[in-house]
């Protein structure tokens, strides 16, 4: 081919190349409109700050410097009795993946209302405990429970990575349930996160968001995209969690990169964490 022919060729593909791009751009950019116009078909010439405020829906500041988050794997810890040396502790380990560890001699808290009366505790007597962080405390059930977390991030009702402490009423902690996930790793790629904003604004236009609500935590954490018996990914999740009128509290989960709403089963029964 000679020299004319190529600068032929190339000018050709270059001519192609640049079609395709501007192509592409302006699909993305139909699309765009096509969401905004939905969006504004439904919320009107307001923005979602004054639609929340004409609907008394409060929140206070919301994360601003979280742009980009990265999908992590993680594998599903076996338990071992190496992993419990503790003399006090007895230890019946279910499947490999289920340790339930009850007490000789309960072990006496002076405070069973925050995070940080437990603290030395799963520092202690719990395997890995400074990798679980207190989602809840029951009083009525007298059971706390914790979900494992990775960069202070947790993984929201992963029956697989899960801490549940009981104790009696003396306030003395007779036993814990636990599952662990390990080999913990982030995927190459970040992945844009969506705003707090633009998840609020999803929630309301979706009718979810109730009149005289106050909007009490949003966070991101991770909830299992795909769950494998010994493998598990996860992607990154706006937690949202909004105390009613009534003083009732709900909590939602949205996935951060796609803004899908995650269906998550939040009532975990010892049985879930032994399948």
């Amino acid at each position: 081919m000679s020299n004319l022919d190529w600068n032929k060729t190339k000018t050709i593909f270059i001519a192609v190349f640049l079609i395709l791009n501007i192509f592409l751009y302006m699909l993305y950019l139909n699309r765009y409109t096509e969401a905004q116009n939905v969006e504004t078909q439904i919320l009107g010439e307001k923005t979602i700050e004054a639609r929340l405020k004409d609907d008394n829906i409060t929140y206070g500041v919301l994360p601003s410097n979280i742009e980009s988050a990265t999908y992590i794997s993680a594998k599903v810890h076996h338990f071992t009795d190496k992993d419990f040396t503790n003399n006090n502790q007895q230890v019946t380990i279910k499947d490999d993946v289920h340790a339930v560890v009850t007490f000789a001699e309960p072990l006496k808290l002076p405070n069973i209302n925050t995070e940080l009366s437990f603290t030395e505790f799963l520092k202690t007597n719990v395997y890995e405990g400074a990798s679980y962080a207190l989602w809840t405390i029951d009083h009525e059930e007298r059971v706390a429970i914790f979900f494992q977390k990775a960069n202070n991030r947790m993984f929201y009702y992963n029956k697989r990575g899960l801490l549940k402490v009981y104790w009696n009423a003396e306030n003395e902690i007779t036993m814990y349930e636990q599952t662990m996930v390990d080999n913990i790793e982030e995927m190459e790629q970040q992945e844009n996160v969506l705003p707090p904003l633009q998840i609020l604004q999803a929630l309301y236009v979706k009718g979810i968001l109730k009149q005289d609500s106050h909007i009490t935590q949003v966070r991101l954490g991770y909830s299992a995209l795909v769950y494998l018996t010994q493998t598990q990914v996860l992607v990154p999740t706006w937690e949202v969690q909004v105390k009613l009128s009534d003083g009732n509290v709900e909590e939602y989960f949205v996935n951060a990169v796609d803004g899908k709403m995650i269906e998550i089963q939040v009532d975990m029964q010892e049985e879930d964490l032994e399948s």
